[in-house]
């Protein structure tokens, strides 16, 4: 949600980390600001350039696919997805939504690697503007706490 409470976390340390971002193109204003967000947060968490590697696809629906090619580099400790969908006047933003997802979920799921789903899924464009930065800084933190915390799991 919006301007949550998430909690707190110890201080995040991405020194040592490879990431990977897919970032869907549709509705591409909102989803450069997400990754703008994203790659500074990872850089001021310590993500060496280097270690950043940022691949885009046509939408959300094909997030799912560039993640598992991704994954299955086993060049990653963590990933993410970027994408935007919005509210039209047809049953699509559901289908997307939901499908997109469960995508991100299973490739996580099925490759072990921590993936942050930061695909909005909003009612209009202010709404989407409104989360851009904060979705996008909230995405390279969630990947770093959870590439630590699978690491630490073993």
């Amino acid at each position: 949600m919006f301007g949550a409470d998430k909690g707190s976390t110890q201080p995040l340390d991405g020194k040592k980390l490879a990431i990977g971002i897919v970032q869907a193109r549709f509705n591409e204003g909102i989803t450069n600001a997400l990754y703008e967000a994203c790659h500074a947060e990872l850089i001021a968490l310590g993500v060496q350039e280097k270690n950043i590697k940022r691949v885009t696809v046509p939408g959300a629906l094909e997030v799912p696919i560039a993640l598992q090619a991704l994954a299955e580099q086993d060049d990653f400790d963590a990933l993410i997805a970027l994408g935007c969908i919005i509210r039209g006047e047809t049953y699509h933003l559901e289908i997307v939504s939901n499908e997109s997802g469960a995508g991100v979920t299973r490739v996580s799921l099925e490759t072990h690697t921590p993936i942050a789903n930061a695909i909005l899924t909003t009612e209009n464009v202010s709404q989407a503007v409104a989360r851009q930065e904060e979705k996008g800084r909230d995405a390279a933190r969630v990947a770093i706490e959870m590439a630590h915390l699978l690491a630490s799991i073993g």
